[in-house]
């Protein structure tokens, strides 16, 4: 693919609230790169945007000559272009894991996040994604992080949607001690508070 835009810097095609540009923008931040930062209305994209994504899509990375334009693919680059912090286990089956961690998170709660974003069904897709989540709540007595005694690529995704739990409508119970444990543990890391857009920000303001 040629591209028609240089720039020395890494750079970055982002939605201001959307959850996989969030994905995005906490790992460059664990990771302390270096990036420029557009925003872009994905409703609207711009000629430049078009020219190096055709589905004017974010998020969208520029590295150079590299163009990548899909959240996996861009957070596990991420993770092998800059080794640390590691974001994902060393041996293969744990790597494995993971990734179909990252699956399964991506279709089942995220694909509820998403209906009642779109108002399909919402009162269904809260207590789904309510009842998912509080079953969880044993996990986090065990590991510090999300299956992981390290901060890993599944807390990079499972943050912008605990973020924004508010906004869906979905309450947790304070009976839920580790997962709220959990989610203060994730939203006070430096790198989560600096990923945060001005409208992500707005999410939580009481």
């Amino acid at each position: 693919m040629a591209i028609v835009t240089k720039r020395t810097v890494m750079t970055l095609y982002t939605d201001k609230s959307d959850v996989y540009s969030h994905q995005v923008r906490i790992v460059l931040a664990e990771k302390g790169v270096n990036v420029e930062i557009i925003a872009i209305d994905t409703e609207n994209p711009s000629a430049e945007l078009l020219k190096l994504n055709p589905y004017g899509t974010a998020p969208t990375l520029l590295d150079r000559e590299l163009v990548l334009f899909e959240s996996r693919i861009i957070i596990e680059y991420l993770d092998e272009r800059f080794p640390h912090p590691p974001l994902l286990p060393v041996y293969p089956v744990a790597r494995a894991e993971c990734r179909k961690m990252i699956y399964r998170i991506e279709r089942d709660w995220y694909s509820l996040m998403s209906a009642i974003e779109k108002q399909q069904d919402v009162d269904q897709a809260r207590l789904d994604l309510q009842d998912s989540l509080i079953a969880l709540e044993p996990v986090f007595f065990d590991k510090p992080y999300f299956l992981s005694d390290e901060f890993s690529l599944l807390d990079c995704t499972m943050a912008p949607l605990l973020w924004r739990l508010p906004l869906l409508g979905v309450e947790i119970p304070e009976q839920c001690s580790g997962l709220h444990a959990y989610m203060q543990k994730l939203f006070q890391r430096d790198s989560f508070k600096s990923s945060l857009t001005e409208a992500e920000k707005q999410m939580r303001v009481a």
